[in-house]
């Protein structure tokens, strides 16, 4: 992920109804979300989600599917662990104690990935 892409992406993200929409999908894994069921989460008229799916859309990180006569909304997994990576790709700089190991788990789709390379390394205190 470049720079632009991920300016997109948190852009995207940057609006109440679309974060929640966006950890909406992210909860219900693989198989998405219908439309009705996004708006009922979001609390936010079915118009007003069409606007909100389009963002996160044109942002790459949902992908939207005609399901017969209803929409279904699904996270895309690859370019939200990108923008994660994008994130925190300096976040170790040789120092795993400054940022742990961060997992990213989506339901239904993948094990877990760490943030960082290295464990975190703990002193013991003696009291």
């Amino acid at each position: 992920m470049d720079d632009t892409e991920a300016v997109r992406a948190l852009a995207a993200l940057a609006n109440p109804h679309r974060l929640v929409v966006f950890r909406a999908l992210v909860r219900a894994g693989g198989e998405g979300l219908s439309a009705g069921e996004l708006a009922s989460v979001a609390g936010i008229a079915a118009s007003a989600l069409t606007f909100h799916t389009k963002e996160l859309e044109r942002a790459g990180l949902i992908e939207t599917r005609r399901e017969g006569r209803f929409m279904r909304s699904a996270l895309n997994v690859p370019v939200m662990r990108s923008l994660i990576s994008f994130l925190a790709d300096d976040c170790c700089a040789g120092r795993p104690d400054l940022c742990g190991v961060a997992p990213v788990t989506v339901p239904n789709l993948a094990a877990e990935d760490p943030c960082c390379a290295q464990p975190i390394k703990t002193k013991k205190v003696t009291t």
